[in-house]
């Protein structure tokens, strides 16, 4: 399993209305490429960022490394294109992939 991870700061200001956009556009979007299985959004809590702005971090699902570049190669420019069109100066994004180890329970 192939985790791809994206930690996006947004202003307080504009974060009702971006919720609502990545819930219902862009992460639909995203999971439309077919290259995850699913994605989970988390809000942090801690460490708090600045007063002005929250983040959040969404964790999209692939069964394999060569999905997620497939994704990089076709379809994650325009992707975040329109992110970046929609909410230009407001926000700023960090990417990482991982790559699950094991899980315990």
């Amino acid at each position: 399993m192939v985790i791809y991870s994206v930690s996006v700061r947004i202003k307080k200001e504009v974060e009702e209305e971006w919720l609502q956009w990545m819930k219902g556009n862009h992460i639909p979007a995203v999971l439309g490429t077919k290259y995850f299985a699913n994605c989970e959004m988390f809000k942090v809590l801690i460490p708090e960022i600045e007063e002005s702005v929250v983040m959040y971090k969404m964790k999209y699902y692939c069964d394999t490394f060569e999905n997620y570049l497939d994704y990089q190669k076709n379809d994650a420019a325009r992707l975040q294109a329109d992110h970046n069109d929609k909410y230009q100066g407001k926000f700023t994004a960090s990417r990482e992939v991982m790559e699950n180890i094991c899980s315990i329970k």
